[in-house]
């Protein structure tokens, strides 16, 4: 599977806008592990949920 992002990358979970901005910290097996600002780390299943990428 091909990801429009990488660690070190912002990204919103479409589906809980209310944790805010994330950075990908790892991609491992199609789970992607982000430190969000309002709800700390989650990791999160690519296959379930695709996160939008924020370009700065």
């Amino acid at each position: 599977m091909i990801y429009d992002y990488e660690p070190g990358d912002k990204v919103e979970n479409p589906l809980k806008k209310e944790w805010g901005i994330g950075q990908v910290q790892s991609i491992i097996n199609g789970k992607v592990t982000v430190n969000f600002e309002n709800a700390g780390k989650k990791v999160i299943n690519s296959k379930n949920i695709e996160l939008k990428k924020i370009n700065e």
